[in-house]
């Protein structure tokens, strides 16, 4: 089902009952972020929220993505199922064997249909022409302000069209831009992406790049943009195969590079590679960190236009969950059986958990035939697109269900602690703050899998021997609470330990000390974080520890007594003085109090419904210093 606009979808979640139209007014400024994190905290995602009043002759809707049934509602379908059955159909139609001629006219009907998905033009002026700015002032727009140490004022929904200079091919890619003033941004493209890449060629060629930036229009184009296709794949031809139909594309007013004939606004101007990069940051992150400053290139404003009663689309991110793990949701279904196509045909289900924050943690599961496939299945993940960012995956049987944590733990319970921990390296997200450098770190890969004969001889499982403890927990006062996973007969038994790094703090002398500490000697696997962080809730845990994990760093594997190895693994934040680490570290994302009482106080009069408590209330013991840096290392 084709949207012919945003607009046309806010009515549709309308009449589901599944947004909340805010008629007071509510300031872009930290307000609209702060509401709307509490709505997409809810276990369901809660409800997307349209805010008639900003300050501007825009409404701005958020959360508009953040549940299954709004993911599905976007790509016109119950259930993102259907889309997974439909991508099936078609790649089983065309890679069908087709021995004689009548046989290969068969597959005919299945090219046209893709042929449909194709962009068309559009004739005459659009309607995301329909007020055109030719002296072009971003203030006119209800641009947000997330969070409280954010640099600026950040565009966070932006679909931005580059076209390579050379090949004239397409990319749409979603990278957010920070407002410098009122007619210049910031262009946060990371080195690994398209639009980077189109900067490059730009440059070499002594070009400017002509940029569109597409806010709005059917939701399903705003899918596609973040969704990890191979470089030279169109975004468009995928919002065409969601929607069933192409896409139709007009020339924008001041650049040569056509944009979406129902986008809501278009933000049109160039880049020009000959500049000096400036600074961009801090920004609140979907890591539920901030990112910190650096340098990237400045998008210089040429013209404006937008749609009359044009709605602002934005999305905001942090400590997850936020709108941005349903869109992952959506991905990981969609994208599971290309996968197993052209990658991975042994591979069953694949689980991106939202605590994973996309990069950080995958479990895959997959029907195994031979001895060292989980490895096989590691390098060839770890090599493909966007998963060469995965910093930990999980591997495990086919009848293991992945999306059941706990079924997951009752594996790890079990794993050979010298044999089923593969410690790699390779490309890590730009927005990883835990390796010591920017871009590359630490890969683990977790071999859950049921051993064959082969893997048994060559790993048997380590004997279990008495310990001698002598040590209490009083005795090591870095140490503020402890919790244990497991009181049962397991293989391994996992303690979660809260740190608090003294002055003389050195990990290589607290691990000389914990297996000999009497609470904790049946524990094997030990996982230790900061002070504060609630060891009550496990996946508030990962999502802390995973973050801060480097496994090249940060993993240390001891053999107490001979056989009996046990693994600590060091989720704390890291500084200079006691880790030597000399990057900045940054702190997690929290609203200031003075927004979240301003909120709480005038919840009712906004109309929101049942008062919802700002998770910021749980997290803000996490922040070390007051601004986006916990510690200043470099």
């Amino acid at each position: 089902m084709a949207y012919k606009n945003l607009s046309a979808f806010i009515d549709v979640l309308k009449e589901r009952n599944e947004v909340i139209t805010v008629n007071s007014f509510v300031d872009p400024i930290l307000e609209i972020s702060e509401i709307t994190d509490r709505f997409s905290k809810l276990h369901d995602g809660g409800k997307a929220l349209l805010f008639l009043n900003t300050g501007t002759q825009f409404p701005v809707i958020t959360n508009m993505l953040g549940s299954d049934k709004r993911m599905s509602l976007a790509m016109g379908v119950e259930k993102i199922s259907e889309i997974e059955e439909r991508l099936k159909e078609l790649f089983n139609s065309i890679k069908e064997p087709r021995k004689g001629f009548f046989e290969k006219l068969a597959i005919l009907p299945q090219l046209a249909k893709i042929s449909a998905y194709f962009p068309t033009e559009f004739k005459g002026k659009a309607d995301c022409q329909q007020v055109i700015h030719k002296n072009p002032d971003l203030s006119i727009l209800p641009v947000l302000k997330t969070w409280p140490y954010d640099g600026g004022r950040f565009v966070t929904l932006p679909l931005v069209f580059t076209t390579d200079p050379v090949s004239g091919e397409r990319n749409v890619g979603m990278y957010r831009m920070q407002i410098f003033d009122n007619n210049t941004t910031g262009m946060h493209w990371h080195r690994h992406k398209t639009g980077a890449n189109h900067y490059e060629k730009y440059k070499k060629l002594g070009l400017k790049m002509p940029v569109a930036v597409v806010l709005g229009g059917d939701p399903a184009i705003t899918y596609s943009a973040t969704a990890p296709l191979p470089e030279n794949v169109d975004e468009l031809l995928l919002a065409g195969f969601l929607r069933q139909k192409g896409v139709p594309l007009v020339s924008s007013i001041s650049q040569k590079i056509s944009v979406p004939a129902d986008a809501e606004i278009v933000i049109e101007g160039y880049v020009d590679p000959s500049e000096e990069k400036v600074i961009e940051g801090p920004f609140g992150d979907h890591t539920g960190f901030y990112s910190l400053e650096d340098f990237y290139p400045k998008f210089h404003v040429t013209c404006i236009t937008h749609r009359r009663n044009a709605v602002y689309p934005a999305t905001i991110v942090g400590i997850p969950p936020q709108e941005d793990a349903w869109i992952a949701k959506a991905t990981e279904r969609i994208f599971l059986m290309p996968i197993q196509q052209t990658i991975a045909p042994e591979l069953v289900d694949m689980y991106i958990p939202e605590i994973g924050v996309a990069h950080n943690l995958t479990i895959v599961s997959f029907e195994k035939s031979y001895p060292g496939q989980a490895r096989k299945i590691m390098n060839a993940l770890w090599g493909a697109g966007q998963m060469m960012f995965n910093k930990v995956l999980i591997v495990t049987d086919h009848t293991v269900d992945i999306h059941n944590l706990k079924k997951v733990y009752e594996k790890l319970k079990m794993i050979n602690i010298l044999s089923d921990l593969v410690i790699s390296s390779g490309p890590l997200d730009v927005l990883d703050h835990s390796s010591d450098y920017t871009g590359i770190g630490g890969k683990l890969g977790i071999d859950l899998t049921t051993k064959t004969e082969e893997e048994l001889i060559v790993q048997p499982l380590p004997s279990k021997t008495e310990r001698s403890a002598n040590l209490t927990l009083s005795d090591i006062p870095e140490i503020t609470d402890v919790r244990i996973l497991e009181s049962d007969n397991s293989f391994n038994k996992i303690a979660l330990l809260n740190i608090k790094k003294q002055n003389d703090y050195k990990l290589s002398e607290l691990s000389a000390k914990i297996h000999k500490i009497n609470e904790i000697e049946h524990c094997n696997i030990i996982l230790l974080t900061d002070e504060n962080l609630d060891l009550k809730s496990f996946k508030e845990f990962l999502w802390y520890f995973l973050n801060n994990l480097e496994p090249e760093r940060d993993i240390l594997r001891i053999n107490r007594i001979d056989n009996d190895p046990i693994l600590i693994m060091d989720g704390t934040s890291k500084n200079l003085e006691n880790d030597r680490f000399k990057r900045d570290w940054p702190n997690p994302v929290c609203m200031n109090e003075k927004t979240i009482k301003k909120i709480d106080a005038n919840w009712e009069s906004l109309q929101l419904g049942a008062f919802i408590n700002s998770p910021s209330d749980h997290y803000n013991k996490l922040i070390k210093n007051p601004g986006a840096r916990a510690y200043y290392n470099s």
